[in-house]
């Protein structure tokens, strides 16, 4: 489960993935909450507010040093 669906299921609306991809991806402290984990189900990495390359960049060095 991605964290799109996971905050969808969890306000009770679980087909309401696209609002709830659409009130995170503004986010404007991304690092702190981790928006730029979110990607679609098949595992394709998606929009964010700050590119593509910035959130390949940020997941990528979780992945290293997590």
């Amino acid at each position: 489960m991605n964290q799109n669906q996971a905050v969808a299921e969890h306000v009770n609306n679980p087909r309401g993935l696209q609002a709830t991809g659409s009130a995170i991806g503004p986010n404007p402290v991304a690092f702190l909450i981790p928006c730029h984990r979110v990607v679609r189900k098949t595992g394709e990495i998606n929009g964010y507010r700050w590119g593509l390359d910035r959130k390949s960049a940020l997941t990528g060095w979780e992945a290293a040093h997590l």
